[in-house]
């Protein structure tokens, strides 16, 4: 039997199948979009001072991270763990019921606390925005901040809640049926390499 030819521009190798997955960012491009996102948060807020980085587990956490150690390289008097924390939202969440059972990661915030400060809620992908509406409930336990912004390295669309991020590594048009996978060495382990993959729905 005949095969059936690829799409215009395609090789066979390279048309869509179900269940392929495909590299959208490497490990270069997630720094190289993490140092922008840096310097847009420091222009934002017109420097340093007041900052705070909540990253939301669990690859929010060591984006966050990376994010600070980056500001810290820019301004020399951040302290990356001073402006560091991590908010868990499990609780807060309005999929529980629908949701397989989540284990509740731990809320770290610095001595300093949240009130006053100018918070960057920080994640790997935005999409329903449901997980941010749980942040910000779960930031109103905690104190009153002077600003919530929020800095995702993916924003894919499909938001279901008036959400946006105020900064962006990239934004990537995906379909409903399409599942973006953020690798973090942090999270996934030192021998993984640091990337973002669209795997192709059935």
């Amino acid at each position: 039997m005949a095969s059936t030819p690829a799409p215009s521009g395609q090789s066979p190798s390279s048309a869509a199948t179900p269940n392929s997955s495909r590299t959208v960012l490497s490990a270069a491009d997630i720094d190289r979009a993490l140092t922008r996102i840096a310097y847009e948060i420091l222009e934002a807020n017109k420097g340093s001072a007041n900052l705070l980085l909540l990253g939301i587990p669990r690859r929010g956490f060591p984006l966050a991270q990376r994010l600070a150690a980056k500001l810290a390289a820019t301004d020399p008097s951040i302290d990356p763990a001073a402006i560091t924390g991590q908010l868990d939202v499990t609780m807060f969440r309005d999929d529980l019921a629908h949701q397989p059972t989540r284990a509740p990661q731990r809320t770290e915030l610095p001595a300093t606390g949240i009130d006053g400060k100018v918070v960057v809620l920080v994640d790997d992908v935005l999409y329903s925005g449901r997980t941010i509406r749980a942040a910000l409930d779960a930031l109103v336990d905690l104190g009153r901040p002077q600003a919530v912004r929020l800095a995702v390295l993916v924003d894919r669309g499909h938001r279901e809640l008036p959400i946006r991020a105020d900064h962006v590594g990239k934004n990537l048009p995906t379909s409903s049926s399409e599942k973006v996978r953020v690798r973090l060495a942090e999270i996934d382990g030192p021998g993984t390499a640091d990337e973002v993959v669209i795997e192709a729905g059935a």
